[in-house]
């Protein structure tokens, strides 16, 4: 990271790519540790995987160029990232700031397109301790009427130290890639937002809860 950030200074990269509000803040704090500040992404240009990204990005002071269109996701991003030009892209090397246990679909997307990656670990996802016994078998058994998964990590460390929730939990996730880990891990996932946020999560998570409950309240009254 060191390095990384130093070269963001000296020029070595025409991309900065943050896939999420981590990545931003690791690259901030690592900013604050050397003394720099946003003007250090001169001549950078920046691009974000979502909207929630790109306004950490833009709490740091600075306007990204690219946001994906489309689905908010790596596979988003890369439909709208431009292919590497040498005449109008004088430096080619992407830096790409992430988690320890990211996918390559991003990294490998990139190359395809001509681009050269500094694919840095910005930092690391540890998984949490086991949840009280009274807990995790209010998971198993039922006892939570929702889940809530943010990220492919969160499945993977909720099945983990946990396991899996139980049937009739309604299992609700941020995005596609998210929604891949829990089918992955035998999840049903009942509740996926549009856009990949946590506000448009809980949003859709609410809507799928009151839809439920005019359900049941129709079949009462048959």
């Amino acid at each position: 990271m060191d390095r990384a950030v130093k070269g963001l200074v000296t020029g070595r990269y025409g991309w900065i790519v943050f896939t999420s509000t981590n990545a931003v803040r690791a690259v901030r704090e690592k900013f604050t540790e050397l003394g720099l500040d946003a003007r250090a992404f001169a001549g950078v240009k920046v691009a974000c995987v979502g909207q929630q990204t790109a306004d950490a990005v833009r709490e740091f002071g600075i306007v990204p160029e690219l946001v994906p269109s489309g689905d908010q996701s790596s596979e988003g991003l890369l439909a709208d990232f431009p292919p590497y030009d040498d005449v109008f892209d004088p430096i080619d090397r992407v830096l790409l700031p992430r988690a320890d246990i990211a996918t390559e679909t991003l990294a490998a997307g990139l190359k395809e397109r001509g681009w050269e990656i500094d694919d840095v670990t910005a930092y690391r996802t540890v998984r949490a301790a086991p949840p009280p016994a009274a807990v995790r078998e209010a998971i198993k058994g039922g006892g939570f009427d929702a889940v809530c998964f943010t990220s492919s990590s969160t499945v993977r460390n909720l099945v983990g130290i946990a396991g899996k929730p139980h049937a009739r939990t309604v299992v609700s996730v941020i995005g596609p890639a998210t929604a891949a880990s829990a089918t992955e891990f035998g999840l049903r996932v009942d509740v996926q937002p549009e856009t990949a946020a946590v506000g448009p999560l809980v949003d859709a998570l609410a809507e799928f809860a009151q839809a439920r409950r005019a359900e049941a309240e129709a079949g009462e009254s048959k």
